[in-house]
Formats: structure tokens, sequence, C-alpha cells
């Protein structure tokens, strides 16, 4: 890793921004890990990091060590910056998000891209994003499963789903919400670009 760690710059009480960093990396590494599909027994496979020391970091019962996280960012394909990294704006009730500053979700699936729509991880327990599904794209072999909710809106084409065993097709103007505890895929069979906003609520 060649990027410098930020340096920390706080007007706000002693101690408050570090506990918010602290706070806001366990979920970082949890929606990384699910957005790859991981369990965490994989995760601990390829970063060398114990599952259960990861279920606690993950839950903000343990705090990481360096090196720690710099196992668990490898894996992951980050930066420690990334997974330390101290927002903008932090000490407003509200995030402001411009059009022309929509930055990109990292996400394992081929065909999709995400642009973020929400404030950062760690302050919100809701994320969003703008998504373009390519024609042919379609979430993998395997139906997911995670704890939380997510809540999608199309714009243009038709996405397709399937969520506890029952199909859905979404055009547009229609939306889906569905617990993502229950198995889900969902493909693009179409023969353009699906446009959507695509909502996740995390568990706590």
């Amino acid at each position: 890793m060649n990027r410098t760690l930020p340096v920390r710059r706080c007007s706000c009480r002693e101690g408050d921004g570090l506990d918010d960093i602290i706070a806001s990396i366990g979920p970082k590494i949890r929606e990384l890990r699910q957005q790859k599909g991981l369990s965490l027994q994989q995760l601990a496979q390829r970063s060398g990091v114990s599952a259960a020391a990861i279920h606690k970091i993950e839950r903000n019962g343990m705090v990481p060590t360096i090196t720690t996280l710099m196992k668990l960012a490898g894996a992951l394909n980050r930066s420690v910056a990334y997974l330390i990294e101290e927002q903008e704006q932090e000490d407003r009730p509200a995030v402001l998000i411009r059009a022309a500053d929509r930055r990109p979700v990292f996400t394992s699936k081929g065909g999709l891209e995400l642009r973020g729509i929400s404030g950062p991880y760690g302050r919100f327990f809701m994320a969003g994003a703008v998504a373009t599904v390519e024609p042919g794209a379609d979430s993998g072999p395997k139906r997911m499963e995670h704890p939380g909710e997510e809540l999608v809106y199309v714009l243009s084409g038709t996405l397709g789903f399937e969520v506890g065993g029952e199909e859905y097709a979404l055009r547009r103007g229609d939306a889906l919400h569905f617990r993502t505890d229950r198995p889900h895929r969902w493909w693009n069979s179409g023969s353009r670009p699906v446009k959507a906003v695509w909502m996740a609520l995390r568990s706590t």
C-alpha cells in the first residue's frame, strides 16, 4: 500500500471524531464482505484473521490493530485509508450529494455500475446508489442471503428479480421492497441497460 494515512483534524470535542471513525470501520468491512459474497470463514481464510475476530470487528465489539486492518483491507481489495477515511461534513445533520459528485460504489458483480447517493458508513444505516445494469448481467449463479432490506426503483428498462422463490419483472416506475435474509437474485435479460435507484438498509 502506498497511500498515506489521513491526518486527523478535528474542531469538535476531543475523542468524538475518533469514536465516529472507529464505529464506521466494522460496517464498512461487513458491507464489503457481503458485496463480495464472502462468508466470515472465507474472509478469514483470505486475510489470515480469525472468523471470530472479524465477527467482533464487524459488530464493533473489537477495535482492530493496524496489522489486522492491513490484512482485511488487502483481502477486500481496499486500502487501509478507505477503512478509516474521515468524511467531510461529519458534524452536520445532513449530507448533500450533488449529481456531479456521485462516487463509484465498489461491487464484485460484472455488468453492474453503482454511483452513491447516500452519506458515509458509520453515520447512517441506509445506503443508496444509482445503478446501471448492463444487458446480460446478473447477480451470479448463487442466490444471496444477508441481513437487511433493499428497495429497488426502476427508472428505465426491465429488471428481473427472484425473492424467496418468486419471480418479478420490474419495469419503468415499478419498485420492489424485500428482506434480504430471503434467498434472492437479479438479472437483466433485455437488450438495453437498466437504470434504477437501489437502496439498502443494513442491519445493526
